[in-house]
């Protein structure tokens, strides 16, 4: 390495400078203010709700999960197990509780694996999967690559602005998410306004209503707050010492985010990722509206299996491999994070 080209510090001594920055703004406290006080054992518990209380504080939401997830779930996964009938309901079998344990027995022997075996060597089915997760995993890379710079800008402004640009991020949401897309038709058609503005430069006319870059653009549009405001909880929570003992030391810009800013919002990351790749997996309203026939993704096959096709019991299978398509990964990295948690502590 030559000697005129910057050494950065180690990550320890940015650390340690932080550190010490910190220490210099405790000391300047009182010292009442420093001290801190632990209550006895028994005083806790004396302070702890009753059990009962405890219970009735944590049941009202178990309750919610219950009523409008539990039960739909195990509703949708029977109509998976059914096969479709010319009949009021399409589906078959029924349960009949009047016939009482001979009925649950043999309403338990007419369900079948049938649809999820059809769905595995269905060719339709495949390519809509692959197609929603490539959709969406290339539309969560742009939400994020575009959310992340909007975030750090939105942390390091004043209280007084960053809360001017907060409302200007949640301000799309007092819309009606439906007439938000229909906007976008308006302004990516053929004669919309995005071609009169190109006309003036003599650009255009621009082919993107009913193209998969059309359903880009909505998705990015309507998740992008969803991928900020994680990302800004995160930044904001940084310490600014950090930042400034790296530049003290001669640590290029760069290498400052690169090794300090970066690896902190990797939660506020991981979280916007999630909340917008899932909902976007399995989103009808924007590839229907804003997209072509050929754009293809698995909320419009449910959607046409259910009203076009009647075929309930074939979307209900469709509906529950979309699930575990999403929820396993999900489950699986929550217990890698918890049990990293635990040998770090």
């Amino acid at each position: 390495m030559s000697a005129g080209q910057d050494i950065p510090p180690p990550l320890g001594e940015v650390a340690r400078r932080a550190a010490k920055r910190s220490d210099v703004t405790e000391g300047a406290l009182p010292l009442h203010r420093r001290q801190t006080t632990t209550r006895p054992l028994s005083r806790l518990r004396r302070l702890a709700p009753p059990a009962g209380e405890q219970l009735f504080a944590v049941a009202p939401p178990y309750l919610w999960l219950l009523v409008f997830f539990l039960f739909p779930f195990a509703l949708v996964f029977k109509l998976s197990l059914s096969h479709t009938v010319l009949a009021m309901p399409p589906y078959a079998p029924q349960l009949d509780w009047r016939a009482g344990p001979a009925g649950i027995v043999a309403f338990a022997r007419q369900l079948d694996l049938g649809n999820y075996a059809r769905m595995g060597g269905d060719h339709l089915y495949l390519a809509a999967y692959l197609s929603s997760l490539k959709m969406a995993a290339v539309s969560t890379v742009i939400l994020l690559l575009v959310g992340y710079p909007i975030a750090y800008g939105m942390a390091r402004c004043s209280p007084r602005t960053r809360q001017v640009l907060l409302l200007a991020v949640i301000l799309p949401f007092w819309t009606s998410f439906l007439i938000r897309i229909y906007a976008w038709i308006a302004i990516l058609k053929p004669e919309g306004l995005l071609n009169a503005a190109l006309r003036v430069f003599g650009i255009g006319p621009l082919d993107i209503l009913n193209t998969d870059t059309a359903v880009y653009v909505g998705l990015v549009y309507a998740y992008l707050p969803f991928m900020i405001l994680p990302l800004y909880a995160s930044l904001e929570r940084q310490d600014p010492a950090l930042v400034e003992a790296a530049a003290d030391l001669g640590c290029p810009p760069w290498r400052i985010f690169w090794s300090i800013v970066l690896p902190q919002s990797l939660p506020g990351i991981v979280a916007g990722a999630l909340l917008c790749f899932i909902p976007i997996v399995g989103e009808f309203v924007v590839p229907d509206l804003l997209g072509g026939s050929n754009t293809l993704m698995v909320g419009r096959v449910i959607w046409t299996e259910f009203f076009s096709d009647r075929d309930w019991p074939s979307a209900s299978a469709a509906a529950i491999v979309l699930l575990a398509t999403l929820v396993i990964p999900i489950v699986l990295y929550q217990r890698r994070q918890t049990r990293a948690l635990a040998e770090g502590g």
